[in-house]
C-alpha cells in the first residue's frame, strides 16, 4: 500500500474528481476516504465526497457531508443547492425548499431561482 503523504492525497483527490466525472462515484468515495481521514478539515474533499455519495444514491452520506460543508461555509450556495437536491431525492420537501431558497438568496443564478420557486410563496396577485 502506498505511503500516506500530502502528495498522495492530492493525487487521490484529483483521481476522485476524474472517477466522479467518469461516473464511478463509489470509486471516488473510496479514494476520498483516506484523504478525509488525513485532512478532516478539507472542505473541498468533503464537498467532492458529498457529490460522489449523491451520485451513488447514498443519500445519508451526502446529507452528512453537505451539512458538514455548510457548518464551515454557511454561505456556500452550491452546498445549499446540493443538500436541497439530496432532501428532494429523499422525499423531504420542506427541508429541500428551505435550502433551495437559501441557495437562490446567496447566488441568484437561474437554476437556483427555478428550484426555489419563490413565486409559489407569494401566490397569485
Amino acid at each position: 500500500m502506498p505511503e500516506s503523504t500530502p502528495e498522495n492525497h492530492v493525487i487521490d483527490f484529483r483521481a476522485a474528481e476524474q472517477l466522479l466525472a467518469a461516473r464511478d462515484p463509489r470509486g471516488a468515495v473510496k479514494l476520498l476516504d483516506s484523504v478525509i481521514a488525513a485532512h478532516p478539515e478539507n472542505t473541498a474533499a468533503r464537498l467532492l465526497r458529498a457529490r460522489a455519495f449523491f451520485a451513488s444514491a447514498q443519500l445519508r452520506g451526502a446529507e452528512l457531508e453537505f451539512s458538514l460543508v455548510l457548518e464551515r461555509e454557511p454561505d456556500n450556495a452550491f452546498a445549499h443547492f446540493a443538500l436541497a437536491r439530496t432532501f428532494e431525492r429523499a422525499n423531504r420537501p420542506e427541508q429541500a425548499r428551505r435550502h433551495f431558497r437559501l441557495a437562490a438568496a446567496l447566488d441568484p443564478q437561474p437554476e437556483y431561482l427555478r428550484a426555489a420557486r419563490f413565486e409559489e410563496a407569494t401566490g397569485p396577485q
